[in-house]
């Protein structure tokens, strides 16, 4: 269930429904919220940031009142990831993961959300380049989870997600890491071209 979840393509609809477009066609061809804001703009951007959250949060919400363990919340949480990044009905192509990633974060262990958030927003607003941003943010949280929860304020299964989920952002972001360091990546405000 979590998975069908995170393979709802909210990107994907919204640029269909409002632009009649197909994201995939443009910039990076993903579906996640920084096409949509290349493509569609900063209102579409917006709205699926939040359904994309939205999918890691109530993944992680119905493992805890159905199966109540920490272990089921970062199965539940792992999987709405994975069907955000290959979801079953876009033949597999998806998003990166940052969003329903930060969703399932901030319902396990918000402090981890906060420290990786905190990093987040000035790399990306002083280097202009959202995947710098989302890498270091997404680092960051990932290592701060795993030092809370050997400090004990988080239950150490959740360190799991620190590792599986932190690994899967930035292997989804491996694209973006080869144009940082050629000099090639795309800064923000700068639109999504046609696919060729």
């Amino acid at each position: 269930m979590a998975y069908l979840m995170g393979s709802i393509p909210w990107g994907y609809f919204f640029l269909r429904w409002f632009r009649g477009v197909d994201v995939r066609e443009y910039g990076s061809g993903r579906t996640g919220m920084t096409n949509v804001l290349r493509t569609g703009g900063g209102r579409m951007a917006a709205a699926v940031l939040v359904l994309d959250l939205g999918k890691g949060v109530v993944a992680v919400l119905l493992a805890r009142e159905i199966l109540s363990t920490t272990s089921g919340e970062v199965a539940a949480g792992l999987l709405a990831m994975a069907g955000h990044n290959w979801p079953i009905f876009l033949n597999f192509k998806g998003g990166r993961g940052i969003a329903t990633g930060m969703g399932v974060l901030a319902m396990i262990a918000p402090i981890a959300a906060i420290i990786g958030m905190l990093v987040f927003i000035p790399v990306t607003l002083i280097s202009r380049y959202l995947s710098l941003g989302s890498v270091t943010g997404v680092m960051t949280a990932s290592l701060s989870l795993l030092a809370l929860a050997f400090l004990g304020m988080y239950s150490t299964t959740y360190a799991w997600y620190a590792v599986v989920g932190g690994a899967v952002i930035i292997w989804q972001h491996r694209d973006n890491i080869q144009r940082l360091m050629h000099g090639t990546e795309r800064r923000l405000g700068v639109p999504a071209a046609k696919i060729e």
